[in-house]
């Protein structure tokens, strides 16, 4: 099992994932979002070579339109 923090709030995690597979488990968006890791924005080309590990601490932006 593995800790991590996405967006200030705690989740327990089976399992290992990458950045684009933990989206895909959480059932968030994957075009236009930005991904922090630890403090460092991930580009999305890296998404997939990302690895996340325990007490990983990720902030999820999702951008929207409008005016």
């Amino acid at each position: 099992m593995m800790n991590i923090n996405i967006n200030g709030e705690g989740k327990e995690l089976l399992g290992q994932f990458n950045l684009l597979e933990l989206l895909k488990h959480l059932s968030l968006p994957t075009e236009r979002v930005a991904i922090e890791l630890n403090k460092e924005v991930v580009r999305r080309k890296d998404w997939e070579n990302t690895k996340i590990s325990n007490g990983d601490k990720l902030e999820v932006v999702h951008f929207v339109g409008g005016g």
